[in-house]
């Protein structure tokens, strides 16, 4: 029969949640940034596998951007950040976004054949 060790962890586990709450800070403060920058803003998060959850931010004034972090961090940071979560990024949300000629410079060159931007 094979032995067993239990480990004691001391304050690690202290450690560890400590530093998770500093990255979830960290984040919130980039969400309450981007939302103070744009007059405002709400938000989405995509899952998206093993790297973690994408945040995408559109502001009051259409501007828009994306934060990746791991999921439960995400999660975290956009609930105390307190903007407005969708659960899907359409309709009328998605309508909000405002893109600009590099966003369309880009579109075109990759779909339609145009020229690209490298």
């Amino acid at each position: 029969m094979a032995d067993t060790k239990q480990v004691d962890e001391g304050d690690g586990g202290a450690r560890q949640d400590a530093r998770e709450q500093r990255r979830v800070a960290r984040v919130a403060r980039r969400i309450g940034a981007f939302a103070k920058a744009h007059g405002g803003a709400e938000g989405q998060v995509a899952y998206l596998g093993e790297r973690g959850s994408r945040i995408v931010l559109v502001g009051a004034d259409g501007g828009w951007g994306d934060i990746v972090a791991p999921t439960g961090i995400a999660r975290q940071a956009v609930e105390k950040s307190g903007i407005t979560v969708h659960e899907d990024f359409d309709g009328e949300f998605a309508a909000r976004v405002r893109t600009g000629p590099y966003e369309w410079s880009r579109m075109a060159g990759i779909q339609v054949g145009g020229k690209s931007n490298t």
